[in-house]
């Protein structure tokens, strides 16, 4: 590339981020940011790599370098049909895990080795194993949010975009047990949501055998989000009193009694979706922060409250910085056990096609 091409190419990087994110992120950050954002898109083009950035990335990079933006499911679906050589997945770790086992061959990248995530750490194959032992002839769902050890030992995934689809397939085909894993919130509203009675994992034999053997039930498990987590109904009620017309849409992650009070629950997806396609005066997301301000920047003619201080700090570890450092060393590569890798497959192509 010439030095006038390159340097048309840092103008129209530096003009477009400044058009789509004004009034959302500082001009002098955007400066800061535009050439490392100019030099990633530059090198994935010359790599032949695809970048896939999740909702919750922080706007700058939101509004820069991904070809495709989404949640899990959508970032999934499109990790295993690329013909790129590299995917960089500006997610957390399992994202990442799950890009290779869809696409074995491809080189996969995460920015960050620190990029983690609380209810991936919340659920072992051990503890899985140990639940298969004591609910003998249950079929296990395993949220996408885990590990590949995790989903090798499981019969489904699902996202929180798909997690009601799926158990109600379960249902149809006629399980009467369905262990619902890691995250014991999104279990239970989604079971709440078909009408299915929920029992903790851990619950006293005495309300499993209030339960009918010919009634499905789902069983759930003890971790959470770290972020939907901190969500109260204070924070529910303060925002109904200081924009008594906004419409509050809630993660599924967030705990029961969040989501009985809001106006509609669903994942990142459903969300975007929503703000997009729905007129109201004001959108209220409970949710990880950036998600809000990144609609923000890519509907502005909607208006978002953004009065949300929690940040996922796995998410925040995948900056411009590292994804241009992961591209130029081919750096922090998921690397998986072949036998773990087909025995997770399965359970992913199942969510995959339940949509």
């Amino acid at each position: 590339m010439n030095t006038l091409s390159a340097q048309a190419g840092l103008d129209e990087t530096r003009k477009f981020m400044k058009e789509r994110l004004q009034g959302i992120v500082p001009d002098i950050e955007i400066e800061a940011k535009v050439e490392i954002a100019h030099e990633i898109n530059r090198l994935k083009h010359e790599m032949n790599a695809v970048i896939l950035g999740h909702n919750y990335m922080e706007p700058a990079l939101y509004h820069s370098i991904p070809d495709y933006t989404g949640d899990s499911l959508q970032l999934s679906s499109i990790a295993a049909k690329t013909t790129a050589d590299i995917i960089v997945f500006c997610g957390v770790w399992f994202m990442g895990e799950t890009a290779k086992i869809l696409n074995p061959q491809k080189t996969v990248l995460v920015p960050s080795e620190k990029a983690g995530c609380s209810l991936a750490e919340g659920i072992s194959a051990d503890d899985i194993r140990a639940l298969k032992a004591k609910f003998p002839g249950a079929v296990v769902v395993t949220y996408v949010n885990t590990y590949a050890t995790s989903k090798a030992e499981s019969d489904y995934c699902c996202t929180s975009g798909n997690a009601d689809k799926v158990l109600s397939k379960l249902v149809e085909d006629g399980h009467k047990r369905i262990i619902f894993l890691p995250d014991a919130y999104l279990a239970e509203n989604t079971a709440t949501q078909l009408g299915l009675p929920f029992l903790d994992s851990e619950a006293d034999q005495k309300a499993f055998d209030a339960v009918p053997a010919d009634q499905p039930l789902v069983i759930g498990w003890h971790a959470k989000c770290e972020v939907h987590e901190l969500f109260t109904t204070e924070d529910v009620a303060n925002i109904r009193k200081q924009y008594q017309d906004a419409v509050i849409l809630a993660h599924p992650e967030c705990p029961p009694e969040v989501i009985q009070l809001v106006d509609k629950s669903g994942s990142t997806k459903a969300m975007v979706d929503y703000v997009r396609d729905k007129d109201a005066p004001w959108y209220a997301l409970l949710t990880e922060c950036s998600m809000g301000d990144n609609l923000a920047a890519e509907f502005p003619h909607r208006r978002l409250v953004r009065a949300c201080t929690l940040r996922c700090k796995h998410m925040n570890y995948i900056t411009l910085e590292d994804t241009l450092a992961a591209l130029k060393q081919c750096q922090y590569q998921v690397h998986l056990d072949e036998t773990i890798r087909q025995q997770a497959l399965l359970p992913i192509q199942r969510m995959l096609a339940i949509q």
